[in-house]
């Protein structure tokens, strides 16, 4: 039977998707016993792994005590500890918790909240949030208006307001003319003058992700980068988000990304995903408690869901931090991170179609290529991430794969596996993502997409 989610992304006749039985771990069975690696933590969510007891059982207690009270007429001790706990992580400046359901309405926070703020101060005319292309922020219209994606804005532009865009950082492949070492700043030279062309009073925000996710393939610049990018919107006083819905929460090596950047602090940052490692839906937007003051001043936020600051699922995020802080996890993601990246790049090393490999902490990925001299692309009938995909699964191991933008700034694959990872399971994972792309190899030479070596 055909998963009913399955047949809106699926041509008909599709073959189904293997129906899941149980999880536990960093490993999931379907109902025909097959076990499967997540190699990616669904798309990069598992943070803690399944199965946890002390989630499920703090989970169990919330459902007895509450499983919902409206945010208009209570506050739960679960929000009310959720706040405190994220403001403490997340340091000064970024002491303020608003909870949402998820990652894109988190990001829908941070716009309104940013552009509200503004508002307040008597800064009307700022409304334009400059972003990357590519980029990825989220599915509602308000993320999907600074998503860089040309594919997704052919379809839903005429719906939205699209903000300017500017070049995303890359460094393995970059324009004609352009060196690896000189694009980045370059990018940023791009994003000045298009302050300057937009009219710096019309400018409200600046947002990026620190490291990027799929629509980028783990991107991430050096310190220089984001000190500039840091200094450039102090100069024409535009707020700084940081897009941590993937990048948060640990996965990094840090609590947030942004702390390998001490010195380009975000003024608001958003955050999902792996903060609730999947066990419930929950996002939230972290921001300074004097702009939420000033807000709060002027007659209140403009903005709310209703499952904002849910019992539940804060509870879920409660439960996830203390279990994250008690086994050491961040520490964790920062050491298997070295060894994820060198079994990567030995990965790479054999593989004839592993052009890059990227990213920080437990959030990685592989580019593919189908010449690693040239860099050259596959041809967009290849589908080589779907196809790796595929096989990835039939050896029992998940991926996290989608084609950005039909493809044009490359392609490129998420191993962004469960933060307990260790040792013994990062072998099992270097070695089925080494046959699986052997066994794709074999088959581009079989269908004459790839020259034989």
């Amino acid at each position: 039977m055909t998963n009913p989610v399955q047949s809106f992304y699926f041509p008909p006749g599709s073959p189904p998707l293997p129906r899941i039985a149980r999880a536990d771990g960093p490993y999931l069975w379907d109902t025909d016993g097959r076990r499967y690696l997540d190699a990616a933590s669904g798309p990069v969510v598992t943070n803690i792994g399944h199965g946890n007891t002390r989630v499920i059982d703090a989970m169990k207690r919330q459902l007895d005590a509450c499983a919902f009270a409206s945010r208009t007429a209570f506050i739960s001790d679960a929000n009310a500890e959720l706040a405190e706990k994220l403001a403490a992580l997340c340091g000064p400046g970024l002491d303020a918790c608003f909870p949402t359901a998820g990652g894109s309405e988190a990001i829908e926070t941070c716009l309104k909240f940013a552009r509200q703020v503004a508002v307040t101060r008597g800064e009307t005319g700022r409304w334009k949030v400059l972003a990357r292309n590519p980029s990825y922020h989220g599915s509602t219209l308000g993320a999907l208006s600074v998503t860089g994606d040309d594919e997704a804005e052919a379809v839903f532009g005429p719906m939205m307001a699209p903000m300017p865009k500017f070049p995303a950082p890359f460094t393995y492949r970059v324009p004609d003319g352009e060196t690896a070492e000189a694009w980045p700043d370059r990018t940023l030279d791009i994003l000045e003058q298009q302050i300057l062309s937009e009219g710096p009073d019309t400018c409200l925000a600046v947002i990026v992700e620190p490291v990027g996710g799929l629509a980028t393939g783990a991107l991430v610049s050096d310190g220089a980068y984001y000190r500039r990018l840091r200094a450039l919107c102090d100069r024409y006083g535009l707020f700084l988000i940081f897009d941590e819905i993937m990048s948060g929460a640990g996965r990094t090596g840090r609590f947030l990304a942004a702390d390998h950047w001490s010195d380009a602090r975000p003024d608001i940052v958003g955050l999902a995903k792996g903060l609730s490692a999947g066990y419930a839906p929950l996002g939230v937007m972290m921001a300074s408690r004097s702009m939420v003051e000033e807000i709060a001043a002027s007659g209140g936020f403009l903005h709310g869901h209703t499952y904002v600051a849910n019992p539940l699922s804060c509870a879920a995020g409660v439960a996830v931090l203390d279990e994250t802080r008690r086994l050491g996890l961040i520490e964790n993601a920062a050491r298997m991170g070295d060894a994820l990246t060198a079994a990567l790049e030995r990965v790479a090393a054999s593989s004839p179609i592993v052009g890059n490999v990227r990213g920080k902490g437990l959030l990685m990925a592989i580019e593919l290529v189908a010449d690693k001299a040239t860099k050259a692309l596959f041809p967009l009938e290849v589908d080589i991430t779907r196809r790796l995909g595929r096989a990835a699964m039939q050896n029992g191991l998940i991926v996290y794969a989608r084609r950005t933008s039909r493809g044009v700034f490359g392609e490129w694959v998420m191993i962004s596996p469960p933060l307990t990872i260790d040792e013994t399971v990062l072998g099992e994972l270097e070695t089925r993502l080494a046959d699986t792309l052997r066994a794709v190899v074999s088959d581009l030479h079989s269908d004459g997409h790839l020259a034989a070596a």
